[in-house]
């Protein structure tokens, strides 16, 4: 019997995955994997696609066409609820963290998300171990654990990116999608960050949407450059970097 996805190296796999809005192609036979330790860079212009490939592999929207498969389910078909409680966490572009609430609150929520027991409605969840265990282990894995009783909209950019990837451990994911999560760092921030990646990167798969070319070819194991909804180009950061294709689409010839 072969080897379950769950157990082996890759974790989410999209097959030739294409988006229709009308008469506007947003994605054209978009293959990509997704393994277990590696870090997947996804790069390209305004409009390449990339977002909605996280759209699509995180469930908010189905594809045209093409085949999502998550720890070697087809999960096509699935809600994107049913894909986070199931090992997949996203982070966004902007963030999606409840700003009045403490940084332990905020995790405490994700976690909850994960085995939610409406039955339960009597019982504080501050009482409820396992999830905010969870949600102690999350923050603290972020660097956020000097930080846990701060009110999350007082916290910096910087800590409020790593607030929100706190937020998805504390749903206990094996697959990472993280949208920009660089976007609008500082020097300091952004090594914190690139830290945080690397040290994440040995039991997750993790697929990195970044504009940030120099932090991109730093973190990534394997880079995919998309142009117009279509894949370009895809391999080792070397091979993308020497690519004449990619010079000439995105890097620039020079």
């Amino acid at each position: 019997m072969p080897k379950p996805d769950s157990a082996s190296k890759v974790l989410l796999r999209g097959r030739d995955i294409t988006r229709r809005w009308g008469g506007l192609v947003a994605l054209n036979k978009v293959s990509v994997e997704l393994e277990r330790g590696s870090l997947h860079a996804v790069i390209g212009t305004n409009g390449a696609g990339k977002s909605t490939l996280i759209n699509i592999l995180s469930g908010e929207f189905p594809p045209s066409e093409g085949q999502v498969e998550l720890l070697g389910q087809d999960v096509t078909d699935w809600s994107q609820p049913k894909r986070a409680r199931s090992g997949l966490g996203r982070s966004y572009q902007r963030n999606t963290i409840y700003p009045s609430f403490s940084v332990m609150e905020n995790c405490r929520l994700a976690a909850q998300a994960r085995k939610p027991a409406p039955w339960a409605w009597w019982q504080s969840a501050a009482r409820c171990e396992v999830s905010t265990a969870a949600a102690h282990d999350a923050a603290v894995r972020v660097g956020l654990g000097n930080a846990l009783d701060r009110t999350a909209g007082l916290l910096s950019h910087g800590q409020k990116r790593q607030l929100e990837i706190a937020m998805c451990l504390a749903t206990g994911p094996e697959v990472l999608l993280l949208d920009e999560p660089l976007a609008g760092m500082g020097a300091e921030e952004t090594e914190r960050m690139l830290t945080l990646l690397e040290q994440l990167r040995p039991d997750h798969a993790i697929l990195l949407v970044e504009h940030d070319m120099d932090a991109v070819f730093r973190a990534a194991d394997r880079i995919t450059v998309m142009v117009n909804g279509q894949v370009i180009a895809s391999g080792s950061p070397d091979f993308i970097r020497n690519s004449p294709e990619v010079k000439t689409a995105y890097l620039g010839d020079h």
